[in-house]
């Protein structure tokens, strides 16, 4: 049984996002893509913090995250924008805070600030950061947070909003304790009952530090774990079990070089049906 809190979180609107994978394409193409994406009406366009693709020829074409974020919060005016996530390793926590404001700012407040610890090891080494271990990529990340909210309190001008932080990953521990902490949306590639599982984990963390479990948007990756290219199936085959599970915000990614934009035309149809005629409370 659902407490009232909950069920105010599985009343959220769902909320489709496409992540423009920026590997294998020109930037004309990404920024056609782009405008197409807005036009459709996707809620939140995400790219990916790399310096590398992840599938595919490994020396492909690549694009940098945060400058690209910088040209779309010109380029689109009403959906929200965002890296799926931000490796916290590559940027000082206090400069990404500065970067997250003025994009913010740029936008007029639609961006989504995604980070997680990382996990590439290419990126790692090719640009000089040190890799070490997931469990102290995880610490880091730990004092990061706090240190940019501290940024974003000192900055002039500051935030246009209290910019809504996503965090990636589902480390029980560890990431899962900073969800309960710091984030807006807790952002996972776990179904059935894996994902079931996790929930429970966060509702745990969440009680613990004095945190409303409904106050976080459960975020779900479409289409395979975000770097395998798997072509997503049916909302009601994929998505349907997600959102029983509580899951709001459901993310298409699709890689260079042509961004195959049909693949998210279905999952825009089932967001408006679902928010058109919300289900019942269970």
């Amino acid at each position: 049984m659902e407490s009232g809190s909950e069920q105010s979180g599985m009343n959220r609107p769902v909320r489709i996002g496409v992540q423009l994978q920026p590997q294998h394409a020109d930037y004309r193409v990404i920024r056609q893509r782009l405008g197409e994406v807005e036009d459709m009406g996707v809620d939140v366009a995400f790219n990916w913090d790399h310096f590398f693709p992840l599938y595919g020829e490994p020396d492909g074409k690549h694009y940098e995250c945060w400058t690209m974020l910088g040209a779309w919060a010109e380029q689109t005016s009403r959906i929200e924008i965002g890296a799926l996530v931000t490796c916290n390793a590559y940027r000082n926590p206090d400069l990404l805070a500065d970067m997250a404001r003025t994009v913010d700012n740029i936008s007029d407040g639609r961006l989504i600030l995604g980070v997680g610890s990382g996990w590439f090891e290419r990126d790692f080494d090719e640009y000089g950061y040190e890799f070490g271990t997931a469990g102290s990529r995880l610490d880091d990340l730990r004092e990061a947070l706090p240190r940019m909210k501290e940024r974003f309190g000192r900055l002039n001008p500051p935030p246009t909003r209290e910019i809504p932080v996503l965090i990636g990953g589902g480390g029980e521990r560890k990431t899962l304790r900073m969800v309960a902490e710091h984030a807006h949306i807790w952002h996972t590639f776990s179904q059935g009952e894996e994902l079931q599982h996790k929930i429970g984990v966060l509702r745990g963390h969440c009680e613990t530090v004095g945190r409303d479990i409904a106050e976080i948007e459960l975020s779900v990756g479409v289409g395979g774990r975000g770097r395998e290219g798997r072509r997503p199936e049916s909302p009601e085959v994929e998505g349907r079990p997600l959102y029983d599970l509580g899951a709001r915000l459901f993310t298409v990614g699709l890689g260079g070089p042509d961004y195959d934009l049909s693949l998210v035309e279905p999952w825009l149809r089932w967001r408006d049906e679902l928010n058109a005629s919300p289900r019942p409370p269970q």
